[in-house]
């Protein structure tokens, strides 16, 4: 029925538009503050480590946070402190006995996991603003290095990444669509352009070759292709519910579907583990030549494009994926347990543990073709970035990010407009029952709204 809605209702929904305005504004502040510096900082010096690291970690933290941290501003951290901790809360909310007890006591429950996941924003925050304050001050990139540079480094980037966590709920409640997941995205659209600009000037000077660009173009139309069928398919599973007599009335029985995606994860696994990467390869970056015999090891051989790399990058997008799918997205012993309270049963399975088991069975074959579909989704443009040459950094993990929150808000979009049809409709209704019962002279009462 979506897919019927008139776009051009939305000029008569009020309400969407208002919503689509103040989601549209909170995002302009938000990307106002990424051209806000951090005090202290060198911005030439700056500027021209973040030249030389563009191909690299720094073009990957430019497309997280925006290109906030290439200037160095106040949303350097971006959103992702929260997206960590919300997920960290979600995987032990899955584990965790007196935490599984809060998700069952319903909004107060949930109002208490929230503010947990507040809490551990904070801590994550604090810890990678204080990693990376050190690490601007050994790469030689702070005018008055020393502990007030260090804290009002910390106060102004953790103050950041909260001020962000208010404008994402704000835009998720006043808005349309999912706040954290759209500031995440305009981060990522903010630079393309830019990148764009700078593949093409490339291709003027003669230091890549017109096919390989033409080439690039052509994958990332493929990959944009494959990665919206991906989120759209599905497998069904045939469900029956037997006839059943409620009072004196017997009712038949029906037959309907549970939807398994292929994809049930979404992008939290390659947002985890892009997340687990850029920390320490973040730190080893920023501090330049002056870094341990550690983090210099880790940096030869954790860089993006190393074999290590792509190789740890695998293991924990394919460990997220099942982990995720099975302890929070789709817990088949759950799904088990409501369909036979429900009464429903799969034909020729046994409700209860058969049941349990034949999920088991089904969702981890889907789940592998997932996680083999993320993994080559987000390996393939480091494969190629790194064998091209290409000066730019681009990835899976970004072609994921804005597939997901293009059709989730298009959705959420067309669910308004279809809202705003039925009302239409209802008050059409009333107003036709008020003109036949005006004329008996008795009013006559429309359907109540709801």
């Amino acid at each position: 029925m979506a897919a019927n809605t008139s776009w051009g209702a939305l000029v008569k929904a009020t309400d969407l538009r208002r919503r689509i305005v103040f989601a549209l504004a909170l995002l302009i502040v938000y990307r106002m503050g990424t051209y806000i510096p951090v005090p202290g900082i060198d911005g030439v010096a700056l500027q021209d480590f973040m030249e030389d690291a563009q191909a690299g970690i720094g073009g990957m933290l430019n497309m997280f946070t925006g290109g906030a941290i290439g200037r160095m501003g106040i949303f350097a951290l971006g959103i992702m402190p929260y997206i960590s901790a919300a997920i960290i809360m979600q995987l032990l909310a899955a584990m965790v006995p007196s935490l599984q007890q809060l998700k069952k006591e319903g909004e107060q429950g949930r109002k208490k996991i929230n503010q947990y996941t507040r809490y551990g924003t904070v801590l994550l925050a604090t810890m990678q603003a204080w990693g990376l304050a050190i690490s601007l001050e050994s790469g030689d990139l702070v005018t008055e290095p020393g502990m007030f540079f260090r804290l009002a480094c910390v106060i102004t980037l953790v103050g950041g990444t909260m001020f962000l966590m208010w404008l994402g709920e704000q835009i998720t409640a006043r808005g349309i669509g999912n706040g954290i997941s759209l500031i995440i995205f305009v981060g990522i659209i903010a630079e393309v352009p830019s990148a764009l600009a700078q593949f093409l000037s490339q291709g003027r000077t003669g230091a890549i070759s017109p096919a390989v660009i033409i080439g690039v173009f052509i994958m990332v139309i493929a990959v944009l292709t494959f990665v919206v069928f991906m989120e759209r398919a599905l497998r069904k599973i045939h469900i029956q519910y037997p006839r059943r007599q409620v009072g004196q009335k017997m009712f038949d029985g029906g037959a309907s579907h549970l939807p398994v995606k292929v994809n049930p994860a979404g992008v939290i696994p390659a947002i985890f583990a892009s997340s687990l990467l850029l920390l320490p390869t973040t730190l080893a970056t920023f501090s330049g030549q002056q870094t341990g015999p550690m983090m210099s090891t880790i940096l030869a051989y954790f860089g993006p494009g190393q074999p290590l790399y792509l190789l740890f990058f695998t293991a924990m997008i394919v460990f997220f994926t099942f982990f995720y799918t099975f302890n929070v997205s789709f817990k088949t012993e759950d799904v088990a347990e409501n369909l036979k309270n429900q009464n429903g049963f799969i034909p020729g399975i046994r409700p209860g543990k058969r049941t349990e088991e034949y999920l088991d069975y089904v969702v981890n074959r889907i789940v592998t073709l997932g996680a083999s579909y993320l993994a080559a989704v987000c390996l393939l443009p480091e494969i190629l970035r790194g064998q091209l040459g290409i000066p730019f950094y681009f990835g899976g993990t970004s072609v994921l990010i804005v597939v997901a929150v293009t059709m989730d808000t298009i959705n959420q979009v067309q669910s308004h407009l279809l809202a705003h049809q039925y009302e239409g409709l209802l008050e059409k209704s009333q107003l036709r029952g008020k003109k036949r019962g005006g004329k008996g002279g008795k009013p006559s009462k429309g359907p109540a709204r709801r």
